[in-house]
């Protein structure tokens, strides 16, 4: 699996934002508790089993906090643990780790939770051509590490923003066409001639009918709303490889195996990051003399 590298800056820029959120006048428990000196060793380690995600996080955070601190990285990115494994190790000014650990955790703890839910979508359709992604449904602020662990957990990212491509929804085709279903290729044609041939053009629909007058417009992808089963082979049956089929709505862990057997290309899941359970990560630490 080759994983995209995160962005430096943007990492940064976010676990700044938690630090100052968090700690905006520094830890007071630490700073008068703890020796300033006072060093410590500390592990990051999984109670229940799952993919890891978040290690350049991990180790950004501490640094943050205490930049000579030496953080290795045990499990990587996009592979399992078990209960009781060892994921990370740190060892650096015990003030340090204690201030970054909260925030280091609630950000290890979502991304696992993401790898590890999007392995058990990947893994139900494995053997089919179809990919599942995730979608805009994600933490304000967090799309950036969201989206990095669903890659973890071996599955696709959708569009990152709204600037990236089109999507054309239902709102969208009422307002474009003035609710006559008449005029959608006309109107969707009328796009497509404007647009440059990088960016990628996708519409949604909600009935079989709307497939070919979106079809004759030129689009890259068709996305097929809440199907029934039967209606998504119908749909990649119309289609026929004139476009991308991605089919959306009603997919959890129950459906998707059935939903890629129909035979689309995408399925993509708003749950990968609206609706995880924070893995259960701690920080086990041990202070040196």
């Amino acid at each position: 699996m080759v994983l995209p590298t995160l962005p430096v800056t943007s990492v940064e820029n976010i676990l700044r934002n938690a630090f100052v959120e968090d700690a905006p006048y520094g830890d007071i428990t630490s700073a008068t508790l703890l020796p300033a000196q006072a060093k410590a060793t500390a592990w990051l380690v999984a109670r229940e089993p799952g993919i890891f995600s978040g290690g350049e996080v991990f180790t950004a955070a501490m640094l943050m906090q205490d930049p000579a601190a030496l953080v290795e990285q045990l499990v990587p990115d996009g592979h399992s643990f078990a209960a009781g494994e060892r994921i990370m190790s740190v060892t650096g000014l015990a003030r340090a780790v204690l201030t970054a650990e909260r925030i280091a955790l609630n950000l290890t703890q979502r991304m696992s939770a993401i790898a590890t839910q999007t392995a058990d979508y990947a893994r139900l359709i494995e053997g089919t051509k179809a990919r599942v992604t995730d979608t805009r449904k994600t933490t304000p602020g967090l799309r950036i590490l969201e989206r990095y662990a669903v890659r973890c957990g071996g599955g696709h990212n959708h569009r990152f923003s709204l600037s990236d491509a089109i999507l054309a929804k239902d709102n969208h085709l009422a307002v474009l066409t003035g609710g006559d279903p008449g005029k959608l290729t006309q109107a969707l044609a009328g796009v497509r001639a404007h647009l440059p041939h990088t960016v990628h053009f996708e519409v949604e629909v909600d009935s079989l009918e709307q497939i070919e007058p979106v079809l004759a417009a030129g689009v890259d992808t068709i996305m097929l709303d809440n199907f029934s089963n039967a209606e998504l082979v119908a749909g990649v049956a119309l289609v026929n490889g004139r476009a991308l089929v991605e089919a959306s709505g009603n997919v959890n862990l129950s459906t998707i195996a059935a939903i890629a057997q129909t035979g689309v290309d995408i399925i993509s899941v708003g749950a990968l990051t609206h609706s995880v359970r924070a893995l259960d990560l701690g920080l086990d630490i041990a202070i040196e003399a």
